[in-house]
């Protein structure tokens, strides 16, 4: 079952969306996706290229993702690379206790 990737206009804000739900990161992104579209962590890490103890790992905040990986799990998802780079390196920033906000945009 796939599920519709519109986001809704209260939540276009990735501002809003910490308020709401706390820190977005590529970990939590991945398994929104995941469990959207009823997948297992196996099958789900087979369609993006890495380990199931990879994927647990990086789902559970254990493992950060680096710049490059972050682009290509944006690919394989269909996601916009620059919103899933940018999670990544906030949430670099965030584990190095950095009061500092990034911003990415397409050169």
């Amino acid at each position: 079952m796939s599920t519709s990737r519109k986001t809704p206009k209260s939540y276009a804000n990735v501002g809003e969306l910490e308020r709401q739900f706390g820190p977005v990161s590529v970990g939590r992104l991945l398994k929104a996706f995941r469990e959207g579209d009823e997948l297992s962590q196996a099958e789900f890490a087979r369609r993006l290229g890495i380990s199931r103890a990879n994927l647990c790992d990086i789902e559970q905040g254990r493992k950060q993702v680096s710049v490059g990986r972050a682009a290509k799990f944006a690919k394989v998802l269909g996601l916009p690379e620059a919103a899933v780079v940018q999670y990544a390196l906030q949430e670099q920033l965030r584990t190095a206790k950095l009061k500092l906000k990034v911003a990415v945009r397409a050169a």
